[in-house]
């Protein structure tokens, strides 16, 4: 059985039936609507460019018992409890993903989780309507580059000192803070909400921003909720090791919900991006079909945001080759369109790098931090070399 219908539920049934699995398969999904995927939500839905972003999968060929509007509710062996009762399982997959954070206030909050909350969304941004996005991460950029495309006045409040400081530090998100002006975009930092109310937000400090709409983009929980007293360990997910298994036999977790143990980077990792949920699944559906699979990838995750393709591969923590002490800029943000920022180690290896319009560079610097290679830092500077030409012999 697969409880969550999104990409990582989908995969990972094509995953067990690529591995020779063929007995029945149960998917259930909370959500009405046939899988589908969520990046383009914020992106091509939102944009208004399509209205569909259903995953290209034949359920029907995957010979899958297909379950929607069916929430599961409770865990316990060999059984789960859903809103439509009790079904069984000699496996389990648990794939529920993640929920939105909402703030506190009578006002309405638009969040982007669904194709409905997106459709909802891009109804509201019309020409000339205010929109306030509390938030200055990937998703608060991205609704704000899509609702400044569709002539609406954007403030986009983030608590932090710059947006995206929580992932990639005040130095780096830094340097995106001339994209907001430049898009006609105001940002607000170091403004931290204190209640979302009709009409508009209060801030912590008094100050309002009035808005017809407001965006909540301030992150998400794991929908976890119903594993509580089933015997899986929860922390910040469900708790999982290298071959994604948890602590109950014959149960493996993926996607937004699953924290594993990454022997790379020598920490526990959750990450919420499509490639996570692309690649996890096979490693799940080995482990449960009794193989020897490790799921150990360099995670890598993109966004757009006012006119640039923004891609991120690798974790700044440096894990197994050591710790990651410095940035390294390729180009100069103040003055280059496209650029790079790679993490290194003191050992002088890449364990994380962030381009901008660079698409080379990621595809490279990947496949470097796989490899664990030493770099030439003088090559590295110098954004006309090619990143596999800074590899030392």
């Amino acid at each position: 059985m697969v409880v969550g219908a999104g990409l990582a539920g989908v995969r990972s049934i094509e995953a067990l039936r690529a591995q020779g699995y063929a007995g029945r398969i149960t998917l259930i999904g909370q959500e009405r609507h046939r899988p589908y995927d969520r990046p383009p939500l914020s992106k091509a839905v939102l944009l208004g460019e399509t209205d569909s972003t259903v995953v290209d999968s034949d359920l029907d060929a995957l010979d899958v018992r297909l379950c929607l509007g069916t929430a599961a509710k409770g865990l316990r062996d060999g059984v789960v409890e859903t809103t439509e009762g009790e079904v069984d399982y000699d496996g389990l997959v648990i794939a529920t993903g993640a929920t939105p954070i909402r703030l506190r206030g009578e006002g309405r909050q638009h969040v982007l989780r669904t194709i409905d909350d997106a459709i909802a969304l891009r109804e509201r941004l019309v020409s000339g309507a205010r929109v306030a996005v509390i938030g200055g991460g990937w998703i608060g950029a991205e609704v704000a580059t899509a609702a400044a495309r569709a002539g609406c006045a954007v403030t986009v409040i983030e608590a932090g000192e710059t947006p995206l400081a929580a992932a990639l530090g005040p130095d780096v998100g830094g340097r995106t803070i001339p994209w907001y002006a430049e898009a006609g975009v105001e940002l607000r930092l170091g403004a931290i909400v204190g209640t979302v109310d009709p009409g508009g937000v209060t801030l912590m400090s008094g100050a309002r921003v009035e808005a017809d709409v407001v965006v909540t983009g301030v992150g998400v929980r794991p929908a976890v909720e119903w594993l509580k007293g089933s015997g899986v360990e929860l922390d910040d997910g469900v708790l999982v090791d290298e071959h994604l298994k948890t602590t109950l036999p014959g149960v493996v977790a993926v996607g937004d919900c699953a924290n594993w143990w990454s022997r790379r980077f020598r920490r526990r990792l959750r990450v919420e991006h499509w490639d996570t949920a692309l690649g996890a699944p096979d490693t799940a559906a080995a482990t449960l079909l009794g193989e020897e699979a490790v799921y150990d990838p360099v995670p890598y995750f993109w966004s757009e945001q006012f006119g640039r393709m923004v891609q991120f591969a690798g974790h700044p923590s440096g894990g197994r080759q050591g710790p990651a002490v410095r940035p390294l800029w390729r180009g100069d943000p103040r003055t280059d369109a496209k650029w790079t920022v790679c993490w290194l180690t003191r050992e002088d290896r890449l364990t994380a790098l962030l381009t901008v319009d660079r698409p080379r560079d990621v595809v490279q610097g990947r496949r470097i931090i796989e490899g664990g290679r030493r770099l030439d830092l003088v090559k590295l500077a110098d954004p006309a070399v090619s990143l596999r030409d800074c590899i030392m012999a």
